[in-house]
């Protein structure tokens, strides 16, 4: 975290202390069950396996927002300090969210921290909502954690969690099955590591070194071999489509799209989160690998 953020941070829970009356102030009471997610794909989540027994809030929505740089404000803190249920991504990417959890806890609150859940280490790929199975191990989490909250309502939100696997994601699932099996094994390249756990899923052959992708997602400098070794596969055409994060464009990741561009290698995008905001989790999902087949099909790819 930036001195910026860690300041930023340090502010807000003395904010949010004043604001709520203190430590432990709590959501007000005939509320109901207070859920915040500090990302809106995992608020997505929680908002259909909740229901109408929960309130559902996101803290990140703007998807012009860069989560990895994201500045907490005022009302975020407010709005985590009362969640009975908090979801927070953890591996690095939100460290502002469980510190302000911990500066005003309370009493039965539950938090899931994914990369927890998932045995990840600051380090590791912090977008695992794009792994098909660690989002079906969070849904799982998720459906649990309200579970024991409201104990009463265990069938509704059982129900809701068969729902939102059967139906909700049945697009999803489908589109991922059919890109295995018509391009597993075809040559892509990617700009940041946001699409590594679904390139992988996809079984796509991920010619891309990681370590640009990265640098590209940490906002640090990419090796002189990272760029030329990525600038002669587009070039090349050694990919078959090139594949970037829409919501953090740097000078090298332009580059590459303006020579994959000129080389006639399809280009398909994905964002780091809801795009656009109103969507829900499947529906972005959905629209991003549809893009994706188009460009695997366009490209003629075998």
């Amino acid at each position: 975290m930036s001195a910026r953020s860690a300041v930023a941070v340090v502010t807000l829970i003395a904010v949010g202390a004043l604001a709520l009356g203190g430590c432990g102030a709590g959501a007000p009471a005939g509320r109901g069950l207070r859920v915040v997610a500090a990302e809106n794909f995992w608020g997505s989540i929680a908002k259909q396996l909740a229901g109408s027994k929960a309130s559902v809030a996101s803290i990140i929505v703007n998807p012009n927002t860069d989560p990895h740089s994201y500045d907490p404000t005022p009302a975020d803190a407010r709005t985590l300090a009362a969640a009975k249920l908090a979801i927070v991504n953890g591996i690095g990417y939100d460290d502002w969210a469980p510190k302000l959890l911990a500066a005003d806890p309370l009493a039965g609150r539950i938090t899931l921290n994914v990369g927890g859940l998932l045995g990840l280490l600051d380090g590791d790929n912090p977008h695992q909502w794009y792994s098909p199975s660690n989002v079906e191990r969070v849904v799982a989490a998720i459906a649990a954690d309200l579970t024991r909250l409201e104990p009463a309502d265990g069938a509704y939100f059982a129900a809701r969690k068969r729902a939102f696997e059967t139906t909700g994601l049945a697009r999803y699932h489908a589109l991922i099955a059919e890109i295995r099996a018509r391009y597993g094994g075809v040559a892509v390249g990617y700009s940041e590591s946001i699409f590594q756990p679904l390139g992988q899923a996809l079984r796509l052959r991920l010619l891309t070194p990681y370590s640009f992708t990265k640098a590209i997602a940490e906002g640090t400098d990419v090796t002189a071999a990272d760029k030329q070794t990525v600038d002669r596969q587009a070039q090349q055409h050694l990919i078959k489509v090139w594949v970037f994060n829409s919501q953090n464009v740097t000078p090298d990741v332009e580059r590459v799209n303006q020579l994959a561009r000129a080389a006639g290698v399809p280009i398909a995008t994905v964002t780091e989160t809801l795009s656009p905001a109103r969507d829900s989790f499947q529906q972005w999902q959905v629209s991003e690998l549809e893009e994706l087949l188009r460009a695997l099909e366009r490209a003629g790819a075998r």
